[in-house]
């Protein structure tokens, strides 16, 4: 009987040791591999606008946690549960990304911009039951262009891995960025670093959406989407990605450009007090800041301190009691002035994330 029962035992572990093999064989063999610079063709709903003509504009960022993270969702990964989802969810019910994408684009309507820089945007998803959500909001937008520039594709993610009938599934998502103006030149650019194997293989393949404006000062205004590497709890991911961003940057002000950039960065502003929302932190949260001398003194960063723009997912959101920080904000050059920025307190509503609204003044601007 002893001998029996080991032999069932045996046999079960080999299945499972099999099945963990097959699942790691078949990710690392999908596994999106961006080039480092890829080209993104641009869509259009109307006659966007051939070049700007004005020195005021708006920007809005925010990152939509792909229609699948509103209040009342908890997310599995946020716990660390890569082997088992431990009760939370691994996809909202489809009315519950209904009611969050609705409310997207609701907010987006309600806030009208020059330009829209949004991250974790669903093109094709299981997670967010096939919906485009790149295409809805375009079709909110008359007279804009818009570009995709995906950082999630995988025909199948299987976490939580010992939960094979909850598997995540199929994901295409990625940055996605509407104007009211034609760009000359839209490119995907990789972001350097990753986790080691086999975390890469079910991780983002993080990027930045760069963007080329003329306009009529004969200048160009340069505007990037960026979404930095999460569960990088010790930084080194985004040190590299930094690095390479602020070499980026220098680059194209120093050739006489207009620099924006906007989105969820997973990391605060330099001095921000990151646990500055709540009263008390048992989880014991923390977020990094970014270094204070990553540029000169006169690029500005650009945030609204009194609203916080993403909350924890471990849990559904609970006011006074989940942990918010601020991770979402924009950069700007020198010869850009700030005028304006608010946080839009929609209390997590459709988005573990909330938008942040921004007016500027792009200096020294008169037309040719």
């Amino acid at each position: 009987m002893i001998k029996r029962i080991l032999r069932i035992l045996g046999l079960a572990i080999l299945l499972v040791l099999l099945y963990v093999v097959i699942v790691l064989v078949h990710g690392t063999l999908t596994d999106y591999q961006p080039e480092a610079v890829i080209q993104i063709e641009s869509d259009q709903n109307g006659s966007p606008e051939p070049q700007i003509a004005d020195s005021l504009l708006s920007f809005m960022i925010w990152n939509l946690g792909y229609g699948g993270l509103g209040a009342e969702s908890n997310f599995f990964y946020d716990k660390g549960g890569m082997f088992f989802s431990g009760g939370r969810m691994v996809r909202s019910s489809e009315s519950l990304v209904t009611k969050n994408v609705d409310g997207i684009l609701t907010t987006i309507q309600e806030n009208p911009a020059d330009f829209y820089l949004l991250q974790e945007v669903d093109f094709n998803s299981k997670r967010s039951y096939g919906i485009n959500e790149y295409e809805q909001v375009m079709s909110q937008l008359d007279n804009y262009q818009a570009t995709f520039a995906p950082n999630y594709k995988a025909p199948r993610v299987p976490l939580p891995i010992f939960e094979p009938w909850k598997a995540y599934g199929r994901v295409l998502s990625g940055l996605a960025s509407y104007s009211r103006f034609s760009p000359t030149d839209s490119k995907r650019l990789q972001l350097p670093g990753s986790f080691p194997w086999p975390t890469r293989v079910f991780q983002l393949d993080r990027c930045a959406e760069v963007q080329r404006y003329p306009t009529s000062s004969g200048k160009e205004l340069i505007v990037v989407n960026v979404h930095n590497s999460a569960y990088d709890s010790g930084g080194a991911l985004k040190k590299q990605q930094m690095d390479f961003l602020r070499e980026l940057l220098l680059e194209a002000y120093e050739a006489g450009n207009y620099v924006i950039v906007g989105g969820d960065w997973n990391q605060c502003p330099p001095f921000f007090k990151f646990d500055s929302f709540v009263k008390e932190n048992p989880l014991g949260y923390t977020q990094i800041n970014i270094d204070p001398a990553f540029l000169p003194d006169d690029w500005k960063w650009v945030y609204d301190p009194t609203i916080p723009t993403n909350r924890k997912a471990g849990d559904i959101y609970k006011p006074g009691e989940t942990f918010e920080t601020l991770i979402d904000f924009f950069l700007i050059s020198p010869n850009v002035q700030a005028l304006s920025v608010r946080g839009i307190p929609l209390k997590f509503a459709f988005s573990d994330h909330q938008p942040v609204f921004m007016e500027v003044l792009l200096k020294d601007f008169s037309n040719q």
